[in-house]
């Protein structure tokens, strides 16, 4: 064992952070897919030869721990002895991949003078691989209708490009372009992760990085453990209903016990509704990654995550549910991860209130369009998840507009980027009066979204709460749900929620994003905080006087 002092210990951690951080770099500066570039909707992970996370980049929080559950499965698929330097595998396959089929996961082995020192895994959105329709996928019924399937290919073969596969992928896509130049964006981001970990092994020496990270993920698992023991004990249950499967109309039953004991942090999904015949299935590796969300939010906030912060959580959900997927349910809207974080939450909330805040706005408002871009003649599929208001907390107001705290690190697609590379003009984007739920701390506010189109195509909305309004804390006030409303004012007006509708010049939509949900009575809150509110917009003079009680002095 090297001598392995506190101070080159952190180093040698914080650079094993540098190396996921400069792949994120990589990828942010080389991809030709705004919803990579802009969005950030990808997951960058480094991992040590037992295949224990120890370092990740800033990127999508619901892709965190998707990567531990995706390369354990490539790895196993491909055979360590199969990997040599210089390979890429393309992994996808849902139930392996722990997320929807166009979620590519790339990974490649890292090797020194020692031998295998590691892996680099990147995962990113990929905009068509030959699903039954283009953009998303909202009502497959298996995964064969979900596009190309990779269960741990090579794409690179001891550095050198697999061309039958890159052609494959390439003669399957609507968008070639794209994705071949995303797929070689993320080769380059694992490129620049290869050699960035090589270097500091060379720079260190294998032994004292391998005893640095086994201090870290030690010391990461003592800090959880911490955590756990400091929560309150006990066991609850709360319920909640997608709006649909995307096939039926019928509400979809979500059912969570967390309980906290003994050490542990379990989260089991029992009494949730079985496999539903849409796509609204989760993954199990998709599942886990929720429920690390909620724990390292509650846990170990603000630090750098590795394996070790995850040791005392346990995920149970039976396989053949909506929870826990198996071939072949279709899988492909994830939205049941966004509404299933807060229904975790929801639960703890039961024994814990004074330490979480309400919902934030129950849901991520997706949408997308998909057509014929006039100036090109080429396909586009451009979209953005819209902004939500936070729950109020116990300590402040939630913040608003904000992407979901499933998304967290992620961005809105800028106004500038939908209307140059789609036929959507935005007429308006405004915050939302009186849309958070009134508090003592009050929620954060959601945004009013007008879009005329301007050239013909398709619409897509991706929401699953629509029906049911985000919680509230302690007597705090309920917001509106999220709502899209297609065609308005004219007599094909209609309220959606997930839904693919073609439109032609001159059409409009609406989307009125849901605020979050207030904490404690609004009566208790400061008269002066209410005169502000107003002041600003937040909320309306009617709201202060009858929610709030505020007689005198608004302006």
């Amino acid at each position: 064992m090297p001598d392995l002092d506190g101070a080159t210990a952190e180093v040698v951690r914080c650079h094993l952070v540098a190396v996921a951080e400069e792949m994120r770099a990589t990828l942010e500066r080389t991809a030709f897919n705004p919803v990579i570039y802009e969005v950030r909707d990808y997951g960058i992970s480094v991992y040590d030869t037992d295949l224990r996370l120890i370092a990740e980049a800033t990127g999508l929080s619901r892709f965190l721990g998707a990567n531990d559950h995706s390369i354990r499965k490539g790895v196993e698929y491909v055979g360590r002895d199969n990997l040599h330097p210089g390979d890429v595998v393309l992994l996808n396959y849902p139930y392996w991949n722990a997320a929807h089929s166009y979620d590519a996961t790339l990974f490649a082995p890292v090797h020194g003078e020692a031998g295998l020192l590691g892996f680099v895994c990147v995962r990113a959105h990929w905009m068509d691989l030959g699903a039954k329709d283009p953009g998303y996928v909202l009502d497959s019924t298996d995964m064969h209708q979900e596009g190309l399937i990779f269960p741990g290919t090579k794409v690179f073969s001891r550095g050198e490009p697999v061309r039958d596969i890159h052609e494959l992928i390439r003669f399957n896509s609507r968008m070639p372009d794209l994705v071949i130049g995303d797929l070689h964006a993320q080769v380059a981001a694992l490129r620049t992760g290869e050699r960035r970990l090589a270097e500091l092994h060379t720079r260190y020496g294998t032994p004292l990085v391998e005893a640095a990270v086994d201090r870290a993920v030690e010391a990461a698992a003592r800090s959880a453990a911490d955590a756990v023991a400091a929560l309150p004990q006990g066991t609850w249950t709360a319920e909640d209903w997608l709006d649909d499967d995307g096939v039926t109309d019928e509400p979809v039953r979500m059912r969570v016990t967390v309980t906290v004991a003994d050490g542990r942090f379990v989260v089991d999904f029992a009494g949730s509704s079985g496999m539903t015949r849409g796509p609204v299935n989760l993954p199990l590796g998709a599942t886990i990654a929720t429920c690390r969300i909620a724990f390292k939010a509650i846990t170990t906030p603000w630090e750098q995550t590795n394996a070790g912060h995850f040791a005392p959580l346990e995920v149970r959900a039976e396989p053949g549910t909506l929870f826990h997927a198996v071939y072949p349910a279709a899988t492909f809207t994830q939205w049941t991860g966004t509404v299933a974080l807060e229904l975790i939450y929801k639960a703890l909330a039961q024994g814990m209130s004074d330490r979480l805040p309400a919902s934030s706005g129950g849901d991520v408002p997706g949408f997308m369009m998909v057509g014929t871009h006039p100036d090109t003649g080429r396909l586009f599929a451009v979209s953005n998840n819209d902004a939500v208001g936070w729950g109020g907390t116990p300590a402040h107001d939630g913040i608003g507009p904000a992407n979901h705290p499933a998304q967290t690190q992620a961005r809105n697609t800028p106004v500038e980027v939908l209307e140059a590379r789609t036929g959507m003009f935005f007429e308006r984007l405004e915050l939302r009066t009186d849309s958070g739920g009134a508090g003592r701390h009050r929620g954060g506010v959601g945004l009013r979204r007008d879009i005329r189109f301007t050239t013909p195509g398709e619409f897509l909305s991706v929401i699953k709460k629509t029906r049911s309004r985000p919680w509230a804390l302690d007597g705090g006030l309920e917001p509106d749900p999220n709502q899209v409303i297609v065609f308005p004012g004219t007599e094909r007006e209609a309220r959606v929620s997930t839904k693919r509708v073609k439109v032609e010049p001159g059409d409009r939509v609406t989307l009125l994003t849901a605020g979050g949900g207030g904490h404690g009575d609004p009566r208790g809150r400061d008269p002066e905080a209410v005169r502000r509110d107003v002041a600003e917009g937040y909320v309306s003079p009617e709201a202060a006087r009858d929610i709030y009680g505020l007689l005198e002095g608004a302006p």
